[in-house]
């Protein structure tokens, strides 16, 4: 049974190599938003002669394919997740780099006021917020 990320390939008419496979699935199976070295990684892990290169190139195949969205979180990577179904937005700890997917309602229909108020219909967007933890004081 295919992976999704491997389905939508299969969807959409791509040739799926075993190597593509095996990237798929591991995108798949991502809880995170990794790079491409950490996709080289954990691909490697289970087929050690998938390169870099056909990392690089699968992730740009499967976002120019529109199955995964790139992301740039002001760490100097290129990260990827498959590309939702549904809208979110991300917090990033600047501490640790881990990503925080949510969706706020109060949010979204802002934006939306935001765009009206400015003569425009907002047909997409992107949030990202930057943080840090905030510290708690012990008494």
């Amino acid at each position: 049974m295919p992976h999704r990320i491997e389905k939508l390939c299969i969807d959409k008419g791509l040739r799926m190599t075993e190597q593509r496979r095996v990237i798929a699935r591991v995108l798949s199976d991502a809880h995170d938003h990794p790079d491409a070295e950490e996709l080289h990684r954990r691909a490697a892990a289970i087929d050690n002669r998938i390169s870099i290169a056909t990392v690089y190139r699968t992730v740009r195949l499967f976002e120019e394919a529109g199955i995964l969205e790139r992301h740039d979180f002001r760490d100097g990577r290129s990260r990827y997740e498959e590309a939702p179904e549904e809208h979110h937005d991300h917090l990033i700890d600047l501490s640790t780099g881990k990503v925080v997917e949510f969706r706020d309602e109060e949010i979204e229909k802002l934006q939306q006021l935001v765009a009206e108020r400015l003569g425009f219909k907002l047909v997409d967007h992107r949030l990202e917020l930057y943080g840090t933890p905030i510290e708690t004081k012990k008494p």
